[in-house]
């Protein structure tokens, strides 16, 4: 037998709670629309849509996938702005090809380009995780995510009053080996392209260390640090980032898996910085997955799977852990804080 054909069913019985709608309104402030990943929801009916975040009790949707130019402009904004403006947000892009092409003068011609998005509409900036591993600078090489010739484009940000939501990194066991003892194997088997070894890669503490340098660099602008601070295995390191940057807070999109396995640090962890934490998903609009979220937030389920169609788990073999959190904190991460943040 392979090991992917090994799916023990577990024998432990305990309570399992159905919560069908959540405790407070619902902003998903992480998604991607128009991705694979995202259900491509751009090229589907939007009533399909509106009724799936009408049951699950999802108020507004932020789409990360507003891209630039004609990208947003039509894409995108065409699709949702125009339709349904008061449920779904659009963040905006850098072209970072253009690094290479306009040398000294891509940070500055970027800045302007995102002051452009704005003004069309969208809410924020997204940067994905090439930035740091894939991403060229002039020079030919893969860039540093603190290179003080980017600063314009952080300033802009916090010029306009409106936030960064960063991706650097991926999870740790992204960067180790594949072997027998890495926790993700069977994830970074199906999917290799995943896998960021040192070298050639950066190590990946070294990518958010520096990323850390910037927002400290930047304090007058709003950092979103995507899937717990890019490093939920350690929540003792997140919290010092959060401590000494007032201005970063962070989302925990397809992260359930990792909070839900140490549920009494995420639970103080939750508690502690209910003020700098958003709700967001970075799955597919889909009201079991919804209803999951809403499980692990509000229950104090024990030992459930992480995935609303799991067979095989997908990120790594363990269950999660509900967190039964107070309701202050649920209205908190739910909506009030996307509400501030993203000035809604």
């Amino acid at each position: 037998m392979q090991i992917e054909q090994y799916l023990p069913r577990q024998q432990l019985v305990t309570k399992t709670s159905t919560i069908t709608k959540p405790r407070f309104p619902v902003i998903d402030a992480h998604n991607h629309l128009c991705q694979v990943f995202g259900g491509y929801w751009n090229r589907r009916p939007i009533a399909e849509f509106i009724d799936v975040l009408d049951r699950a009790d999802v108020r507004m949707i932020v789409d990360l996938d507003g891209g630039w130019g004609d990208a947003l402009r039509q894409t995108h904004r065409q699709h949702y702005a125009l339709h349904i403006p008061d449920r779904v947000k659009l963040f905006g892009g850098v072209e970072w090809d253009q690094w290479q092409v306009r040398g000294g003068e891509f940070a500055s011609w970027a800045a302007e380009s995102f002051k452009q998005q704005v003004a069309e509409g969208v809410v924020g900036l997204k940067i994905w995780k090439p930035f740091g591993l894939h991403i060229r600078n002039p020079e030919g090489v893969v860039g540093h995510v603190d290179d003080v010739r980017l600063d314009p484009i952080w300033a802009m940000a916090g010029t306009l009053g409106v936030p960064v939501l960063v991706h650097v990194g991926d999870p740790i066991a992204f960067f180790d080996p594949i072997d027998q003892y890495n926790e993700r194997y069977e994830e970074l088997h199906a999917h290799p392209d995943w896998h960021f070894p040192s070298p050639p890669f950066p190590p990946v503490l070294s990518i958010l260390e520096a990323f850390k340098r910037v927002t400290k660099r930047h304090a007058q602008t709003t950092f979103i640090i995507a899937h717990v601070g890019c490093y939920a295995e350690n929540l003792g390191w997140v919290a010092q980032w959060l401590d000494e940057c007032p201005n970063v807070v962070i989302d925990f999109s397809a992260r359930i898996a990792e909070l839900g396995r140490q549920p009494y640090s995420a639970r103080k962890f939750f508690i502690t910085y209910a003020d700098r934490i958003l709700f967001g998903t970075d799955l597919p609009v889909d009201l079991a997955m919804y209803q999951l979220h809403y499980r692990f937030l509000e229950s104090d389920d024990e030992y459930f799977a992480y995935h609303h169609t799991e067979d095989a788990p997908p990120q790594g073999r363990w269950r999660i852990y509900g967190l039964y959190l107070p309701d202050d904190v649920l209205a908190k991460i739910y909506h009030r804080n996307a509400e501030r943040i993203l000035h809604l």
